[in-house]
Formats: C-alpha cells, structure tokens, sequence
C-alpha cells in the first residue's frame, strides 16, 4: 500500500521550551503553508492492503484515518487468530521550514458487541524515526455492551513529543484492538471495530503547532 495514500495539509508545531503566557492553546496559528503527507507503509492484519484511507482537515490541525476492514472478534466459530488485530502507519510528513509538530491528541471510534464476560481494549502509542515509542494509551471496554465507543488520547503540553527540527523523520502511529471472549457465553461472537463502511467513522488526529527555534 505504500504510496497507495496521499494526504495534503500543514501539520506543524515549534520546538521551544515554553508557550507564552497568553497562548492557551496548542491549535493556535498553525502555519498557512500546506504540507504534502505521504504514507509510506501500512502494515498490519487491522489494514489490509486499499483498506485505510487518510486525509486533512482544511483548516490543517487535525489529520484523519477511515478504515474499512478493522476489527476483532473471538467466542463462537472465530478464527482462534482474530481476536486481536493491530496496524502501524507510517507517515513521511514534509513540513514547512522553521515549523515543526506534535500530535496533541487522538479520538478514537468504532462499534463493539460484547456479550456478558467478554473484555476488549484498544490501545495506541506513536513515536517518530530514532526515537523511544510513546507509553501506550490503553482504554477498556466490558461486556454486556452493544453500541459504538470512543476513546480519547491527550497530551499535556509539556508532555508534548515534538518532531526534531530541520531533520526528516517518519512518524509512526501503533494501534490495536483485542477482544477477550471470557468463560461466561464463550460459544457467542463478541467483537470490535475501529471502520467504518459509510466513511463516517473515522480516528481523527489533532496537531500542536510551534515555531522551531531561530526561524
């Protein structure tokens, strides 16, 4: 799929130690220039090959992911290898010069139909090229359930992982889904998605903004 994706928009962010007192917020003046994202490889049994798609919001401080084959499933007549799924993206983000950027937080949506005992997570963490993986963010979900969830991820902003100045680096995004069927009605299916098959769902990418040092 590498090359499959293309995704146009300016995501960037300063590396500097501190906010001035009157900025509040992370999103504020993003760059006007717009940046070209290509995704170099996705990899994972959560997305096959044509089944991820990726796009910018137009006022470029947020990104989007659309899957359309993510989910896990175990109970039942699974396969015994379904019950977790996991994709990692891996994204060549060309920024504008002086600018660089962080993810600030992460929404996260799908379905799940857990029957009584049956468990389920949804974990991510992110990191860029050369660096140490962020601690994973984990959220878990119990059964009896049968509706759509979310999930948020979300950053301090000194806590913030900015990406290096003037140097390329590939940002990568881990996630997975895992679905534990339990002892309680183990013959029945549970399962959770993270696709959407009318576009509607999508895990959407929200961008910090600062201006690297000397620019």
């Amino acid at each position: 799929m590498a090359g499959g994706l293309l995704m146009s928009g300016a995501v960037a962010a300063l590396l500097t130690t501190a906010l001035p007192a009157h900025a509040s917020s992370p999103f504020d003046n993003p760059p006007p220039d717009k940046i070209v994202i290509d995704v170099a490889t996705v990899n994972g049994s959560g997305c096959p090959a044509g089944t991820a798609a990726v796009a910018v919001s137009p006022d470029n401080t947020a990104f989007t992911v659309t899957y359309s084959a993510y989910l896990a499933q175990a109970g039942g007549n699974s396969d015994p290898t379904a019950f977790r799924k996991n994709c990692q993206l891996n994204l060549v983000v060309h920024v504008p010069q002086g600018f660089t950027y962080a993810i600030a937080s992460a929404d996260y949506r799908g379905f799940a139909s857990l029957q009584r005992g049956a468990t389920a997570t949804q974990k991510a963490s992110y990191y860029f090229q050369g660096s140490s993986n962020t601690v994973p963010r984990t959220h878990p979900f119990g059964g009896p359930y049968n509706d759509d969830w979310q999930a948020t991820d979300s950053t301090d902003w000194a806590q913030l992982v900015w990406a290096p100045c003037g140097v390329l680096r590939n940002f990568n995004i881990n996630t997975e889904l895992r679905v534990n069927a339990g002892t309680t009605s183990p013959d029945k299916v549970s399962f959770m998605t993270m696709d959407s098959t009318d576009g509607d769902i999508s895990t959407v990418y929200h961008m910090a903004w600062r201006q690297c040092p000397n620019s």
